[in-house]
């Protein structure tokens, strides 16, 4: 079940922040993937970002330009990012956590919880809660890892050690709607896992577990709740999961919808 709704979901919206006509942002980091040659690269982009228009935003694999970049016209938003941001990596996948944000801004005013299945250090979860109310966050939020080490060859990320799982928890000291599940999934659903949904979150980088996240989850997102998979449109060895969740939801009838942030989103009915 929800958490007890202390306060009314509408209530922790954060205010629209009217965008200014005469200024237009652009971003940029030097972090991307899958790059051979990293300076070269970054020269060359740097170079081709004078020859366009503003709106620029080069970050996490993704040059466009002649685009509002909303996320910094959103101030509610760039505040929880801006202070959530532990790594150089959560700087440049701002696009991805502001289409998290503004999902679960349309997921929050429906029935049902919150999950997120790979957490890491909790960032992203802790972003979409900040925009929504902060400790004030109507929902029950479930998290789902192993915390304490990655079970997935090539992907153990900084800090993954006996101990981490400790320090996750007490950066989420006064949420009291973070749920905490320390496992291996699906084990982990046995032990504790939400009747319904309307935000599921899934970044595991691997395919079969993925799956087992669907196998158990998916009919507990309400009609209108939203998943989403982070890594579905990411192609090298991301790839192996866009062809099993293809599958897995053609044979229900849904297709995903590929975000140029290289996630991927389908909508519940």
């Amino acid at each position: 079940m929800s958490a007890d709704p202390f306060t009314s979901p509408v209530s922790v919206l954060p205010a629209l922040t009217p965008a200014d006509p005469k200024r237009l942002s652009s971003f940029s980091t030097p972090v991307s993937w899958m790059v051979r040659d990293p300076e070269r690269f970054l020269a060359l982009m740097k170079e081709a970002g004078t020859l366009v228009e503003g709106g620029l935003h080069f970050s996490d694999n993704l040059f466009t330009f002649g685009r509002n970049n909303s996320m910094f016209d959103d101030q509610a938003f760039r505040k929880a990012w801006e202070s959530n941001c532990v790594n150089d990596a959560d700087r440049a996948i701002v696009w991805r956590r502001y289409i998290l944000a503004t999902l679960a801004h349309h997921a929050v005013q429906l029935d049902g919880d919150f999950a997120e299945c790979g957490v890491y250090a909790g960032t992203g979860i802790k972003t979409v809660m900040d925009y929504l109310g902060g400790p004030a966050f109507p929902k029950a939020f479930w998290a789902y890892d192993t915390f304490d080490y990655n079970p997935v060859e090539g992907h153990a990320f900084e800090g993954q050690e006996v101990g981490f799982h400790d320090k996750v928890t007490a950066r989420f000291a006064g949420y009291a709607n973070v749920k905490l599940v320390k496992g291996l999934i699906p084990d982990t659903f046995a032990q504790a896992m939400p009747e319904r949904l309307a935000y599921l979150h899934i970044d595991l980088n691997h395919a079969a577990a993925e799956i087992a996240v669907l196998d158990h989850l998916f009919e507990r997102v309400v009609p209108g709740g939203v998943v989403i998979f982070d890594d579905y449109e990411w192609a090298g060895v991301y790839r192996t999961q866009k062809i099993a969740e293809d599958a897995w939801l053609d044979a229900r009838g849904y297709r995903v919808t590929a975000l140029p942030t290289g996630q991927g989103m389908v909508i519940k009915r």
